[in-house]
């Protein structure tokens, strides 16, 4: 018997890896706990690296209005404030992967 490996932004619910990754992409929802939801713990609780791989900078930046009121932390709406109005300008080819 396999047991997969519980993703470490869902440490208070029994989400595995696989399912977060399927709620981040929009083909997984659990009640209340869906695609926005997955993004918004991301963003809380990831490390930079690990929510670019995750989301990517163009889903990113889509996203960043309708997420950045759920933020709870100060620093992070203000990073990604930073890098919402600073990468179109200064490298617009990351947002076309």
């Amino acid at each position: 018997m396999t047991t997969e490996t519980r993703s470490p932004f869902v440490w208070d619910y029994n989400i595995s890896e696989s399912e977060f990754r399927a709620m981040l992409d929009g083909k997984l929802t659990r009640g209340r706990l869906g695609q926005d939801w997955a993004a918004i713990r991301l963003l809380e609780y990831g490390q930079y690296p690990e929510i670019i791989r995750l989301l990517g900078y163009r889903r990113l930046l889509a996203g960043w209005p309708s997420w950045r009121s759920h933020i709870r932390s100060e620093s992070r709406r203000r990073g990604f404030d930073f890098l919402a109005a600073w990468l179109p300008q200064h490298h617009p080819e990351l947002l076309n992967r």
